[in-house]
């Protein structure tokens, strides 16, 4: 198959465990851009976060963020589809997760918001304010979320709602389903991931590839998490890291090596460059 466009989860697939972009998988990813492939970054992340790492290795391509509720050309200005929360669904969000006390933040394309850094966000990152500046993201804690999303009106895209007691998740998440016009997902084995109704990396990816005039079957789609089964579902070849859920997996078509062992220069390598 000759493809044209290869799509990459960011966490826990291209990023290693220290959050890097290891040697084997920038050389792979700019084979690929040689062989006039488009290299895509495709996350949940925010769209100054997505943009950052694809800036920082001259990716030079579009990037689909905040599980497809943003598409960018490259530039925060220049955004080819973007699908935000409805304001009376943010704010039946907000009060769910306040009365069943989960931690909860969520992002406009350069903000994130928080009524706190908990711990449960930084005990793995210990710079993580550190992280965001250099990312140059915006940071608000905030005392009233309400207050700040009637006066001010951010288009918000995502939210994050964290939480280790599993059997607390999973009520949650349960209880999210009586809000009407959202979209539920999951990105890691503790947090719940909430976008607009209709949202999802796969949408996300159609909604680029009909710009690019690029056909589903020409495209590879590489990850880790439950937010990648929508990609997997659009690609011609669905790649799962080794490391990844065994739900994705069992929608993938290859399973590649681990993020820590080079898994997305392996599968690049092995089924789009051919060597």
């Amino acid at each position: 198959m000759n493809y044209k466009l290869i799509a990459i989860d960011m966490d826990g697939t291209l990023l290693n465990n220290e959050e890097k972009i290891s040697k084997r998988n920038k050389e792979a990813l700019h084979r690929a851009i040689e062989a006039g492939i488009h290299v895509v970054l495709s996350t949940g992340r925010l769209l100054r976060s997505a943009l950052y790492y694809s800036k920082s290795i001259d990716l030079g391509n579009p990037v689909v963020a905040c599980n497809g509720a943003v598409v960018s050309c490259g530039d925060e200005d220049k955004l080819l589809y973007e699908k935000t929360l409805r304001t009376e669904s943010v704010e039946k969000l907000i009060q769910l997760a306040e009365e069943n006390n989960i931690y909860y933040h969520f992002y406009d394309k350069n903000t994130f918001y928080s009524r706190k850094l908990d711990e449960k966000i930084t005990k793995h990152h210990e710079s993580y304010r550190d992280n965001l500046k250099k990312q140059q993201i915006n940071l608000k804690l905030l005392e009233d979320p309400l207050k700040i999303l009637r006066e001010e009106k951010p288009k918000i895209y995502k939210f994050v709602f964290i939480e280790d007691d599993k059997n607390k998740l999973l009520h949650f998440r349960e209880a999210l389903k009586s809000i009407e016009g959202i979209n539920i997902s999951s990105s890691w084995h503790n947090n719940v991931e909430v976008m607009n109704k209709g949202v999802s990396k796969g949408e996300g990816l159609k909604q680029l590839c009909k710009k690019l005039s690029i056909d589903s079957s020409q495209v590879v789609a590489i990850g880790d998490n439950e937010n990648d089964i929508s990609m997997f579902q659009v690609a011609g070849l669905a790649v799962a890291m080794e490391n990844g859920e065994d739900i994705v997996k069992e929608y993938s078509h290859v399973i590649t090596d681990t993020n820590d062992q080079d898994g997305v220069a392996k599968a690049i390598e092995k089924y789009v460059l051919n060597l």
